[in-house]
């Protein structure tokens, strides 16, 4: 086929490959022309280095390209030398498996990722894998890949920017002024987690967020028609974005619709760019075999000869796309070297608000953070979902970078705080975030907050829909993201709501997810700690996992204090002549203390172990968890499947826990019914000891 909407720059002023001198290909050209060769550079690099791998996607960052170089050369507000400048534009690669288009336009622009890298696009342990991996490094703002994730990460970051600037900025000095930029295609747009953050953009009216959308028509599959008719700038508009079409190819165009985006401050703006995907391929632009496949040898040769492009060359960059691409780093050397020029005046007029900058970008917490905790009555039983609240209040009050909200759930979740108002259109310094019933947005967008930088984000709902929100807990896991889950509701003693809300998997399932740290308290005064320990986390999320039923507080003159949490296990009762340990979680801890007292009743003393977390305890030092576990019969009884507990129990340890679903009804009557009672326990424990 013939190569779609070629200008006649791309022929490069109608010269031949073979009479071209690579050293000194593109010299002399400029303007358009220059344009072209850039342009081409990116298409290029992209398709070498899929093809080196044998593996990889061409297409996007062959059809993406004229935007992209728009984008990155002429508004992007960054610089290469400082990747992590706290004011700099964010752009999101939704559709990350075009990660070479990222790639290349890091390397040409200056960031720390060179030709070599680019030839070791997606080998072990490369700086270019398969899909972009954050790194702020490198200059990759977020972990994208599985579709649509992207999209809620921009809608974070462009909430990130908004707070941050109605909280730090004044009418002189606009020291948080940065946009968020983003390239999503077909996938993102039909899955459903790009939906629900789109929706929540519209509605918070959130103006500084660009998305381009490479509308190429197809898929994986082939042509999008396939599944997909969803009139989508309709579908935008309905959601109150402003919306643009152009010719994706066009760079003027381009350019006039970037323009046209920043001049509205009310609402997101989509730019919807049809493109060819695969472009330069005269064999395979506009096929799905160019979406996810390398080009193939021959088909690499005839690309270049239909760009103009040496055939034998490969990663090649023309010296003047290099100093093309040295006005770029120029540009935003001095764009950061103005926004210092700004923050140093503004720092020294507002001396409170540079300090509580600081706090907010070095995460840096009050040294008796636990001294802010609550007081907790021993005579007064709770749900460690009220102690939470009670909790995050007492330190979102010492923490100004701390907010959040719920999926539409913070009257049961006990997460709004209403000291600190509801972020909203008209009120972005506002600590409480309404997500909506969006759960699976709201884990992505959470990632998007703590990617950006200067907050620490947390959201709330149902433990059992925890599951809406796992794919974004394994990109928290994988980036390594402090993400905050407040999860309530955390068992089959949810009553009367049923199976559909009683979750029995889904701490199992958590706690097989790497990186990912699971905090189950077992009474209220433990749930402060537990917000503590997950403030602490720097390396990863943790989800708290809070009771909807009321707990005894245990006495702590008794029983060591709850700042053992920490540890993730402990000793909460000895028997010098224990016979076995019993070992509980949440709310099975004070069920584990009352079996205890009934078996030694019956001349069967047995030790107490408290393990609100598992990460934790595997932290400690192999002696502790020996001294804590001992080398007693071992039995652990907790609301939820067994899957995991092995590694503590062995072989041949007692389980007391769930081997199905739960059922409807209070939940006095399910732990009746279920075992999950003093004489139950004790019944079962004695004769499992024979």
């Amino acid at each position: 086929m013939a190569l779609p909407n070629c200008s006649p720059a791309t022929k490069l002023l109608g010269m031949t490959p073979s009479m071209i001198d690579h050293s000194s290909f593109g010299k002399g050209l400029t303007g358009r022309d220059l344009d072209q060769l850039c342009v081409n550079t990116i298409r290029t690099l992209a398709v070498d280095a899929v093809q080196k791998a044998n593996s990889g996607h061409p297409g996007l960052p062959m059809g993406c390209a004229d935007f992209a170089y728009v984008l990155w050369t002429r508004y992007l507000r960054h610089n290469p030398a400082n990747p992590r400048w706290p004011d700099r534009d964010r752009f999101v690669l939704s559709a990350g498996h075009g990660s070479t288009l990222l790639y290349a336009l890091l390397h040409l622009c200056g960031y720390p990722l060179s030709i070599e890298d680019l030839r070791q696009f997606r080998q072990w342990e490369s700086r270019t894998p398969g899909h972009p991996e954050f790194d702020l490094a490198l200059g990759v703002e977020t972990t994208t890949g599985p579709l649509g994730q992207g999209a809620g990460n921009a809608v974070g970051m462009a909430i990130a920017e908004e707070h941050l600037a109605a909280v730090f900025n004044t009418p002189q000095h606009r020291v948080v002024n940065h946009t968020t930029w983003v390239i999503l295609g077909d996938g993102c747009n039909q899955e459903g987690v790009a939906h629900e953050a789109i929706s929540l953009a519209g509605h918070l009216g959130l103006g500084k967020l660009v998305f381009f959308y490479d509308f190429n028509h197809i898929t994986i599959e082939g042509r999008t028609e396939l599944a997909y008719s969803d009139d989508v700038p309709a579908r935008y508009r309905a959601l109150g974005w402003h919306v643009q079409e152009i010719d994706g190819h066009d760079r003027e165009a381009c350019a006039r619709a970037i323009e046209a985006a920043q001049a509205v401050a009310d609402r997101p703006s989509l730019i919807l760019g049809t493109t060819t995907i695969g472009f330069g391929s005269p064999n395979k632009a506009g096929t799905n075999t160019v979406h996810g496949e390398p080009l193939g040898a021959d088909e690499v040769k005839a690309t270049k000869k239909n760009l103009g492009w040496p055939e034998d060359a490969q990663f090649l960059v023309p010296d003047a796309v290099r100093a093309r691409f040295d006005e770029v780093r120029r540009r935003g050397a001095e764009a950061e070297a103005a926004w210092n020029t700004l923050f140093a005046a503004w720092r020294s007029a507002h001396p409170d608000r540079a300090a509580r900058w600081d706090a907010h970008w070095n995460r840096t917490l009050p040294a008796d953070l636990s001294a802010k905790l609550p007081k907790v009555d021993p005579a007064k039983p709770a749900a460690t979902r009220s102690s939470g609240g009670d909790a995050l209040k007492a330190l979102m009050a010492v923490a100004p970078q701390i907010l959040g909200g719920a999926a539409d759930l913070h009257p049961s979740t006990k997460t709004y705080i209403k000291e600190h108002g509801s972020f909203s259109k008209t009120n972005r310094a506002a600590r409480n975030l309404h997500f909506g019933i969006r759960e699976h947005a709201m884990g992505a967008i959470l990632n998007g907050i703590a990617c950006h930088g200067g907050l620490i984000p947390f959201g709330s709902t149902f433990f059992v829909f925890a599951d809406y929100l796992r794919p974004a807990i394994r990109m928290a896991a994988i980036s390594r993201l402090p993400v905050i889950y407040v999860f309530t509701h955390d068992s089959i003693f949810v009553g009367e709501d049923g199976p559909t809300h009683e979750p029995v998997e889904q701490a199992a399932s958590l706690r097989v997810m790497p990186n990912v740290t699971v905090i189950r308290p077992a009474d209220p005064s433990e749930t402060g700690w537990a917000w503590i320990a997950a403030l602490q986390n720097v390396h990863g999320p943790t989800a708290i996992l809070l009771t909807r039923q009321n707990l005894p507080v245990f006495d702590r003159a008794k029983f060591p204090g709850p700042e053992n949490l920490l540890r993730g296990g402990y000793v909460l009762r000895e028997e010098p002549a224990a016979k076995l340990t019993l070992i509980g979680t949440g709310s099975e801890v004070a069920l584990a203390l009352a079996a205890a007292e009934k078996l030694k009743a019956e001349g069967i003393p047995a030790r107490v172990v408290n393990l609100p977390s598992w990460e934790l305890f595997e932290k400690q030092p192999s002696e502790y968890r020996e001294q804590v576990l001992g080398k007693l019969p071992r039995a652990a009884v907790e609301a939820g499947v067994r899957t995991g507990w092995e590694r503590y129990l062995g072989a041949y340890g007692l389980f007391l826990g769930m081997d199905r679903y739960g059922a409807s009804a209070p939940y006095q009557v399910l732990a009746e019914k279920f075992g999950f009672t003093p004489d139950a326990v004790a019944a079962k424990v004695r004769a499992w000891l024979g």
